[in-house]
C-alpha cells in the first residue's frame, strides 16, 4: 500500500502539473471506484465539472484537490488504497484512446492555458476511491495539511492524525499518546489516528533503526525510546522521499508514471534470508496481522512473553 513518501510524491506531482486547471468532463469507467461517493457516478461527475483544481494537499496517505479556491467548502479526495494511480497526461497522449489502460476506473479532462490535460484514476486491485466531500474545520485549529494553508479537511479524513513530517504535529503528546497505547509498538505505529502515514514498509525500517522490536508493549516503551523510534520513521520517511518512494513493481509510480527508488535501501523489510546491514545475522519474516513482519534476531530482540502487550486493566509494564 502505498505510505507517505508514495502519496506526497503524487501530490508534489498533481500540484506541479494540474493546478489552475478546469475539469471539463469527467468519465467514470467503474462504478466502484466512486463507491463512497454519495449520490453515486453521475452526481461525481456533475459536482466536478467546471470546478477549478486551486491546492493539492496530503494528510497521511490521504490526498485531495481543493475546487475553485478555499471558499468553496469543497475538495476532490482521494485514496489509492492499495494500487491506485493518479497519472497526468497531454490530452493528445492516447488521451482518447479507448481502454488506454487496462485498469482505467476514472478520467477527467482538464483545460488550462497550455492546453488540455487529462487525470486519470487508475487502480488494478480496486482498494482505492474518489469522491467530492465537504471541507470541515480541522480539530486543532492548524493547517490540514501539506499543500495548503487552509485549516479544514475533508470530512472523511477528519479522524486521521498527523503525519511525523507535519511541522504542527505536537510531538510530545504524540510520544505520550503512544505509551498509553497498551497493544505491540508496530500495531501502534501503524494506527493512523495516533500517527498517520507510516505503513508496513516504513515500520518495519524504522524499528529496524530504533533496534526495536515491532512486538514489544508500547507501554513499555521508554520516553527516549519512543522519541527515537519516531525520529527514525520521520528519517526512513525523508529519505524514501527524496528517491520518490518505495516501488516493488509498476503499481508505485507518481503522476508521471515514474517508479521509486528507495527499495534499493531497505535494510530489513522484504529482505528475508538476507543478513543485515549492521550486524550480519539473518533478516528473518514473521507473520503480523495477514502481512509480514521483517527483523534482525542480534538487532531487535524479540521480547520475552512477559514483556508482551497486557490487557486493559491489568498493570502497564515499564523498563
Amino acid at each position: 500500500m502505498p505510505e507517505l513518501p508514495e502519496v506526497e510524491t503524487v501530490r508534489d506531482g498533481l500540484a506541479r502539473h494540474v493546478l489552475g486547471r478546469t475539469v471539463t468532463d469527467v468519465e467514470v469507467r467503474r462504478d466502484s471506484s466512486v463507491r463512497r461517493h454519495d449520490g453515486g457516478p453521475r452526481d461525481f461527475a456533475g459536482r466536478l465539472t467546471g470546478r477549478t483544481l486551486t491546492a493539492a494537499v496530503r494528510r497521511g496517505k490521504f490526498l485531495w484537490l481543493l475546487l475553485d479556491g478555499e471558499d468553496s467548502g469543497e475538495a476532490l479526495l482521494a485514496h489509492l488504497g492499495m494500487s491506485g494511480q493518479l497519472l497526468v497526461r497531454s490530452g493528445g497522449e492516447q488521451a482518447d484512446v479507448a481502454g488506454s489502460h487496462a485498469h482505467l476506473r476514472t478520467r477527467l479532462r482538464l483545460d488550462g492555458p497550455d492546453g488540455p490535460r487529462v487525470l486519470d484514476f487508475v487502480d488494478q486491485r480496486t482498494f482505492g476511491h474518489l469522491m467530492v466531500a465537504d471541507l470541515v474545520p480541522t480539530p486543532d485549529g492548524a493547517p490540514a495539511g501539506r499543500g495548503s494553508a487552509l485549516a479544514a479537511l475533508p470530512a472523511p479524513a477528519v479522524h486521521i492524525a498527523r503525519d511525523l513530517l507535519d511541522p504542527h504535529l505536537d510531538r510530545a503528546a504524540l510520544v505520550g499518546a503512544l505509551r498509553r497505547r497498551r497493544t505491540e509498538v508496530k500495531r501502534a505505529l501503524l494506527d493512523q489516528t495516533l500517527v498517520s502515514g507510516i505503513g508496513n514498509i516504513y515500520a518495519d525500517e524504522a524499528l529496524w533503526r530504533a533496534q526495536v522490536h515491532g512486538r514489544r508493549a508500547a507501554d513499555a516503551l521508554r520516553p527516549v525510546q519512543v522519541g527515537r523510534l519516531l525520529d527514525a520513521a520521520a528519517e526512513v520517511m525523508t529519505e524514501a522521499l527524496r528517491a520518490g518512494g518505495t516501488s516493488f513493481d509498476a503499481l508505485y509510480v507518481d503522476v508521471n508514471g515514474s517508479s521509486g527508488y528507495f527499495d534499493r535501501s531497505l535494510a530489513v523489510y522484504g529482505q528475508a534470508g538476507r543478513a543485515c546491514p549492521r550486524c550480519g545475522a539473518t533478516v528473518l519474516r514473521d507473520s503480523f496481522m495477514n502481512r509480514s513482519s521483517f527483523t534482525c534476531p542480534r538487532c531487535q530482540p524479540r521480547p520475552r512473553a512477559s514483556a508482551r502487550p497486557r490487557l486493559p486493566g491489568g498493570p502497564s509494564p515499564r523498563t
